[in-house]
């Protein structure tokens, strides 16, 4: 990203996305619920639960946070990018694809 993207970006979200304080707290709220389910994990491998039991609450916790990614992409699409779309800047395209094929590795 170039300095003057930084300094000055189109819509306000290419440095900083300014989110409502409800938007901020479901986001945080599901980070804090995926933070759980990980120490857990964590429980469950120092008491050596059984395997496939640890691998169930992996996959849980790999969709919530597939789902929390999800959520801030759908914002990010809703707010930054049809912003950008709006005031003619096409690079935001290119950076949602960029965006999504880190997403699908």
């Amino acid at each position: 990203m170039d300095e003057k993207k930084l300094e000055e970006p189109c819509c306000g979200c290419h440095a900083k996305k300014e989110r409502t304080e409800e938007e901020r707290r479901k986001l945080v709220n599901r980070l804090n619920r995926i933070e759980g389910q990980i120490r857990g994990i964590r429980g469950m491998l120092e008491r050596d639960a059984y395997c496939p039991d640890i691998l169930a609450q992996a996959a849980a916790a790999n969709a919530a946070l597939n789902a929390f990614s999800r959520e801030l992409l759908s914002s990010h699409i809703r707010s930054c990018v049809v912003n950008d779309v709006r005031a003619g800047n096409d690079e935001i395209v290119d950076e949602l694809l960029d965006t999504l094929q880190k997403l699908m590795k």
